[in-house]
């Protein structure tokens, strides 16, 4: 089992093979397929990767048996580990490793499987964040049995990018520490996962437009979706008049003021040059803004509390 293909995308994937190749395992070939525009490490980094070492590579968005046999490997691995590949594997995949697929997945299974999970997190309120590292199952999303889980805690503070690069450094362990115990135990496994509907939840892809702020939510909700949209996606954003506003940084702020006003409201300015804005409950400090492409605080170009986001 020192022999492992590698077939997924993104940073974590990455630092996974540099973890496991100084380790000790081989790494047998790379499947990878087109990055997404927030990832470090692109398909031409695992390319690379795979030229430096006389790697079998390939580079397909969807896979089949075939595919795999292309490669034209001396001898195939007894099992293979993955990030975020964009197809889903087949039995006809899966079934070429004796000991199957190893899928490291940032949601807590059975909850939270699908796209965007950590973003959906946050909007939900969550406490913390399950890292699975589960056995897949042909067919299906984000199901088996785990082999290997942690959990990071969140708050109201917490940005998408901070889970990100802790993601960085838990996932590449975790799958280290699951090929071990699978080495010594072939048919180890933490804990066997009730994938019953009634205990499963999927979670479906955002994108860009989700971002955009309604005011008329509450200082939390507004909050948590400045956070869950953060770096490294597009950001939150609104409007002043017609000058589009992306919130990369914001807080709640609380004056215990009583207020009659339009959420989205300006009420006040700071003179570390932030804002604070009314939402449809509580007050919003808003302390970094992007216009076009450049950073800088809110009273760079909001001066008047006759101003209103929207």
């Amino acid at each position: 089992m020192k022999s492992i293909g590698v077939i997924g995308r993104n940073e974590w994937l990455y630092n996974s093979m540099l973890l496991l190749e100084k380790k000790g395992f081989n790494i047998a070939f790379i499947i990878t397929s087109k990055e997404a525009p927030e990832y470090k490490k692109t398909s031409s980094d695992f390319k690379t990767f795979a030229e430096e070492r006389g790697i079998p590579f390939l580079l397909e968005s969807k896979i089949t048996s075939k595919d795999v046999k292309k490669l034209k490997l001396s001898e195939t691995p007894n099992i293979c580990i993955s990030v975020n590949y964009t197809g889903i594997l087949s039995e006809d995949v899966i079934g070429l490793f004796k000991h199957g697929i190893l899928n490291a997945h940032g949601g807590d299974l059975p909850q939270y499987k699908g796209n965007a999970c950590q973003a959906w997190a946050i909007i939900n309120g969550e406490e913390k964040i399950g890292i699975c590292v589960h056995k897949m199952v042909p067919d299906q999303i984000d199901s088996g049995d785990i082999i290997q889980r942690e959990y990071i805690s969140i708050n109201i503070n917490t940005k998408i990018g901070d889970i990100y690069k802790l993601f960085e450094k838990l996932i590449p362990k975790m799958f280290l520490d699951s090929l071990n115990n699978l080495i010594k135990e072939p048919n180890f496994i933490l804990e066997k996962i009730n994938d019953s509907k009634q205990n499963s939840m999927r979670c479906y892809p955002r994108n860009s437009t989700d971002n955009k702020i309604n005011w008329d939510k509450t200082n939390v909700e507004i909050i948590r979706l400045i956070n869950a949209s953060n770096f490294p996606y597009a950001g939150a954003f609104c409007f002043l008049d017609e000058l589009k506003l992306i919130i990369w940084n914001a807080e709640i702020f609380d004056d215990n003021e009583n207020y009659l006003a339009i959420p989205g409201q300006v009420s006040s300015f700071k003179k570390d040059g932030s804002i604070i804005v009314i939402a449809g409950k509580g007050k919003v400090k808003i302390n970094l803004i992007q216009v076009e492409k450049i950073k800088m605080k809110p009273t760079e170009i909001i001066k008047s509390i006759r101003k209103r986001l929207t």
